[in-house]
Protein backbone atom coordinates (compact mmCIF):
# COMPACT_ATOMS: atom_id res chain seq x y z
CA UNK A 1 0.00 0.00 0.00
CA UNK A 2 2.87 2.36 0.75
CA UNK A 3 4.35 1.73 -2.71
CA UNK A 4 0.97 2.45 -4.31
CA UNK A 5 0.86 5.72 -2.37
CA UNK A 6 4.33 6.63 -3.61
CA UNK A 7 3.28 6.00 -7.21
CA UNK A 8 0.23 8.24 -6.86
CA UNK A 9 2.36 10.97 -5.25
CA UNK A 10 4.71 10.82 -8.25
CA UNK A 11 1.73 10.91 -10.61
CA UNK A 12 0.36 14.01 -8.87
CA UNK A 13 3.74 15.77 -8.88
CA UNK A 14 4.60 15.13 -12.54
CA UNK A 15 1.17 15.32 -14.19
CA UNK A 16 -2.18 17.07 -13.90
CA UNK A 17 -4.01 13.80 -13.31
CA UNK A 18 -6.09 13.64 -10.11
CA UNK A 19 -5.30 11.02 -7.49
CA UNK A 20 -7.59 9.32 -4.95
CA UNK A 21 -8.19 11.27 -1.74
CA UNK A 22 -7.25 8.26 0.40
CA UNK A 23 -3.63 8.52 -0.75
CA UNK A 24 -2.92 11.45 1.59
CA UNK A 25 0.42 13.22 1.69
CA UNK A 26 3.51 13.45 3.84
CA UNK A 27 6.57 15.54 2.81
CA UNK A 28 8.93 12.58 3.08
CA UNK A 29 6.95 10.57 0.56
CA UNK A 30 7.80 12.90 -2.31
CA UNK A 31 11.49 12.12 -2.15
CA UNK A 32 10.90 8.37 -2.26
CA UNK A 33 8.28 8.76 -5.02
CA UNK A 34 11.00 9.51 -7.57
CA UNK A 35 11.50 5.75 -7.99
CA UNK A 36 8.19 5.70 -9.88
CA UNK A 37 9.01 8.55 -12.27
CA UNK A 38 9.43 6.06 -15.18
CA UNK A 39 6.09 4.45 -14.29
CA UNK A 40 4.48 7.89 -14.57
CA UNK A 41 6.06 8.02 -18.04
CA UNK A 42 4.25 4.80 -18.90
CA UNK A 43 0.93 6.42 -17.92
CA UNK A 44 1.74 9.47 -20.07
CA UNK A 45 2.73 7.19 -22.97
CA UNK A 46 -0.55 5.30 -22.67
CA UNK A 47 -2.60 8.48 -23.00
CA UNK A 48 -0.45 9.95 -25.78
CA UNK A 49 -0.52 6.60 -27.57
CA UNK A 50 -4.31 6.44 -27.32
CA UNK A 51 -4.62 9.95 -28.77
CA UNK A 52 -2.23 9.03 -31.59
CA UNK A 53 -4.05 5.78 -32.40
CA UNK A 54 -7.47 7.43 -32.47
CA UNK A 55 -6.29 10.46 -34.43
CA UNK A 56 -4.53 8.23 -36.96
CA UNK A 57 -7.89 6.68 -37.84
CA UNK A 58 -9.04 10.05 -39.16
CA UNK A 59 -5.94 12.03 -40.06
CA UNK A 60 -2.50 11.54 -41.66
CA UNK A 61 0.39 10.58 -39.36
CA UNK A 62 1.88 14.10 -38.97
CA UNK A 63 -1.37 15.48 -37.60
CA UNK A 64 -1.85 12.47 -35.31
CA UNK A 65 1.66 13.03 -33.92
CA UNK A 66 1.01 16.72 -33.26
CA UNK A 67 -2.23 15.91 -31.43
CA UNK A 68 -0.51 13.21 -29.35
CA UNK A 69 2.35 15.58 -28.51
CA UNK A 70 -0.13 18.30 -27.53
CA UNK A 71 -1.94 15.82 -25.30
CA UNK A 72 1.33 14.98 -23.54
CA UNK A 73 2.14 18.65 -23.02
CA UNK A 74 -1.30 19.32 -21.57
CA UNK A 75 -1.13 16.21 -19.39
CA UNK A 76 2.18 17.24 -17.80
CA UNK A 77 1.49 20.98 -17.77
CA UNK A 78 4.53 21.49 -20.03
CA UNK A 79 6.55 20.70 -16.90
CA UNK A 80 9.49 19.17 -18.74
CA UNK A 81 9.35 21.43 -21.80
CA UNK A 82 9.53 24.44 -19.51
CA UNK A 83 12.61 22.99 -17.83
CA UNK A 84 14.28 22.41 -21.19
CA UNK A 85 13.60 26.00 -22.29
CA UNK A 86 14.90 27.37 -18.97
CA UNK A 87 18.07 25.30 -19.22
CA UNK A 88 18.65 26.54 -22.78
CA UNK A 89 18.33 30.13 -21.57
CA UNK A 90 20.47 29.62 -18.49
CA UNK A 91 23.28 27.63 -20.04
CA UNK A 92 23.18 29.71 -23.22
CA UNK A 93 23.16 33.15 -21.61
CA UNK A 94 24.86 32.70 -18.22
CA UNK A 95 28.60 33.02 -17.83
CA UNK A 96 28.85 32.26 -14.10
CA UNK A 97 27.16 29.65 -11.91
CA UNK A 98 25.12 32.30 -10.12
CA UNK A 99 23.99 33.92 -13.35
CA UNK A 100 23.00 30.56 -14.88
CA UNK A 101 20.86 29.74 -11.84
CA UNK A 102 19.28 33.22 -11.84
CA UNK A 103 18.34 32.99 -15.52
CA UNK A 104 16.84 29.53 -15.09
CA UNK A 105 14.71 30.82 -12.21
CA UNK A 106 13.33 33.66 -14.36
CA UNK A 107 9.83 32.80 -15.63
CA UNK A 108 10.41 34.72 -18.87
CA UNK A 109 11.67 32.87 -21.92
CA UNK A 110 14.62 34.19 -23.91
CA UNK A 111 15.98 33.61 -27.39
CA UNK A 112 17.88 30.45 -26.44
CA UNK A 113 14.80 28.93 -24.82
CA UNK A 114 12.45 29.88 -27.65
CA UNK A 115 14.75 28.56 -30.37
CA UNK A 116 15.52 25.43 -28.35
CA UNK A 117 11.90 24.46 -27.68
CA UNK A 118 10.88 25.06 -31.31
CA UNK A 119 13.73 22.84 -32.56
CA UNK A 120 13.00 20.20 -29.92
CA UNK A 121 9.28 19.95 -30.70
CA UNK A 122 10.00 19.95 -34.44
CA UNK A 123 12.47 17.08 -34.06
CA UNK A 124 10.04 15.14 -31.87
CA UNK A 125 7.07 15.51 -34.21
CA UNK A 126 8.99 14.91 -37.45
CA UNK A 127 10.78 11.83 -36.08
CA UNK A 128 7.53 10.25 -34.86
CA UNK A 129 5.68 11.16 -38.06
CA UNK A 130 8.33 9.40 -40.17
CA UNK A 131 8.02 6.16 -38.19
CA UNK A 132 5.46 3.53 -39.23
CA UNK A 133 2.38 3.86 -36.97
CA UNK A 134 2.98 0.64 -35.02
CA UNK A 135 6.65 1.53 -34.51
CA UNK A 136 5.75 5.06 -33.43
CA UNK A 137 3.36 3.69 -30.79
CA UNK A 138 6.00 1.28 -29.53
CA UNK A 139 8.58 4.07 -29.41
CA UNK A 140 6.23 6.17 -27.26
CA UNK A 141 5.84 3.35 -24.74
CA UNK A 142 9.61 2.98 -24.39
CA UNK A 143 10.82 6.58 -24.76
CA UNK A 144 8.59 8.09 -22.08
CA UNK A 145 9.66 5.74 -19.25
CA UNK A 146 13.28 5.59 -20.45
CA UNK A 147 13.67 9.37 -20.67
CA UNK A 148 12.28 9.73 -17.15
CA UNK A 149 14.76 7.11 -15.97
CA UNK A 150 17.49 9.28 -17.49
CA UNK A 151 16.27 12.25 -15.44
CA UNK A 152 16.08 10.02 -12.35
CA UNK A 153 19.74 9.09 -12.91
CA UNK A 154 20.68 12.71 -12.20
CA UNK A 155 18.87 12.56 -8.84
CA UNK A 156 20.68 9.29 -8.11
CA UNK A 157 24.20 10.43 -9.04
CA UNK A 158 24.39 14.23 -8.71
CA UNK A 159 23.92 16.86 -6.03
CA UNK A 160 21.11 19.39 -6.06
CA UNK A 161 22.53 22.77 -7.10
CA UNK A 162 20.12 25.11 -5.27
CA UNK A 163 19.36 25.80 -1.64
CA UNK A 164 15.66 25.59 -2.57
CA UNK A 165 13.53 25.07 -5.69
CA UNK A 166 10.67 23.08 -7.19
CA UNK A 167 12.69 19.86 -7.28
CA UNK A 168 14.16 20.30 -3.79
CA UNK A 169 11.65 17.92 -2.11
CA UNK A 170 12.87 15.15 -4.44
CA UNK A 171 16.53 16.10 -4.26
CA UNK A 172 17.60 14.09 -1.23
CA UNK A 173 19.98 11.20 -1.76
CA UNK A 174 18.46 8.40 -3.83
CA UNK A 175 19.53 4.87 -2.97
CA UNK A 176 20.70 2.35 -5.55
CA UNK A 177 17.76 0.11 -4.63
CA UNK A 178 15.34 2.92 -5.46
CA UNK A 179 17.07 3.54 -8.78
CA UNK A 180 16.88 -0.18 -9.54
CA UNK A 181 13.09 -0.03 -9.08
CA UNK A 182 13.00 2.91 -11.50
CA UNK A 183 15.13 0.98 -14.01
CA UNK A 184 12.86 -2.05 -13.83
CA UNK A 185 9.80 0.16 -14.44
CA UNK A 186 11.53 1.58 -17.54
CA UNK A 187 12.73 -1.80 -18.81
CA UNK A 188 9.42 -3.65 -18.54
CA UNK A 189 7.64 -2.09 -21.58
CA UNK A 190 10.78 -2.55 -23.71
CA UNK A 191 10.99 -6.24 -22.81
CA UNK A 192 7.30 -6.76 -23.54
CA UNK A 193 7.51 -5.05 -26.93
CA UNK A 194 10.58 -7.06 -27.92
CA UNK A 195 8.82 -10.26 -26.85
CA UNK A 196 5.80 -9.25 -28.95
CA UNK A 197 8.03 -8.67 -31.97
CA UNK A 198 6.94 -5.03 -32.38
CA UNK A 199 10.47 -3.60 -32.12
CA UNK A 200 13.80 -5.38 -32.43
CA UNK A 201 16.14 -5.44 -29.48
CA UNK A 202 18.87 -4.00 -31.72
CA UNK A 203 16.79 -0.90 -32.45
CA UNK A 204 15.90 -0.43 -28.78
CA UNK A 205 19.45 -1.05 -27.60
CA UNK A 206 20.98 1.37 -30.10
CA UNK A 207 18.49 4.12 -29.28
CA UNK A 208 18.87 3.50 -25.54
CA UNK A 209 22.67 3.72 -25.75
CA UNK A 210 22.37 7.04 -27.60
CA UNK A 211 20.00 8.31 -24.91
CA UNK A 212 22.41 7.12 -22.20
CA UNK A 213 25.34 8.93 -23.80
CA UNK A 214 23.25 12.11 -24.00
CA UNK A 215 22.36 11.74 -20.31
CA UNK A 216 26.02 11.37 -19.34
CA UNK A 217 27.00 14.40 -21.45
CA UNK A 218 24.23 16.60 -20.04
CA UNK A 219 25.00 15.44 -16.50
CA UNK A 220 28.68 16.33 -16.95
CA UNK A 221 27.69 19.73 -18.34
CA UNK A 222 25.41 20.37 -15.35
CA UNK A 223 28.20 19.54 -12.90
CA UNK A 224 30.70 21.72 -14.76
CA UNK A 225 28.41 24.73 -15.09
CA UNK A 226 26.38 24.75 -11.84
CA UNK A 227 27.84 22.01 -9.65
CA UNK A 228 24.85 19.66 -9.90
CA UNK A 229 21.30 19.61 -11.19
CA UNK A 230 18.08 21.56 -10.78
CA UNK A 231 14.49 20.74 -11.64
CA UNK A 232 15.00 22.45 -14.99
CA UNK A 233 17.93 20.13 -15.71
CA UNK A 234 15.73 17.10 -15.01
CA UNK A 235 13.15 18.38 -17.47
CA UNK A 236 15.80 19.07 -20.10
CA UNK A 237 17.32 15.59 -19.77
CA UNK A 238 13.87 14.01 -20.07
CA UNK A 239 13.03 15.94 -23.22
CA UNK A 240 16.40 15.49 -24.93
CA UNK A 241 16.64 11.75 -24.26
CA UNK A 242 13.04 11.20 -25.38
CA UNK A 243 13.78 12.85 -28.74
CA UNK A 244 17.09 11.03 -29.11
CA UNK A 245 15.35 7.70 -28.58
CA UNK A 246 12.90 8.48 -31.40
CA UNK A 247 15.80 9.49 -33.64
CA UNK A 248 17.66 6.31 -32.76
CA UNK A 249 14.69 4.11 -33.66
CA UNK A 250 14.22 6.04 -36.91
CA UNK A 251 17.91 5.62 -37.78
CA UNK A 252 17.64 1.87 -37.19
CA UNK A 253 15.13 1.61 -40.06
CA UNK A 254 17.85 2.57 -42.55
CA UNK A 255 15.82 5.25 -44.32
CA UNK A 256 18.48 7.97 -44.51
CA UNK A 257 18.25 10.56 -47.26
CA UNK A 258 21.17 8.95 -49.18
CA UNK A 259 19.58 5.50 -49.25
Amino acid sequence: MHQIRLFFIALQFFTRLPIPTWVGFEPGWLHHASRYFPLVGLVVASICGAVYALAALLFPAPLAVVLATAAGIYLTGAFHEDGFADMCDGFGGGMTRERVLDIMKDSRIGAYGAIGIVCLLALKCVALALLPPTTALAALFIAHPLSRLAATALIWRLEYARADGKAKPMAQEMSSAEFLIAALCAALPALLLVAAGVLSWQAIAGAAVAAGLATAWLGQKCVRRIGGYTGDCLGAVQQVTEVIFYLGVLASLGQGAWH
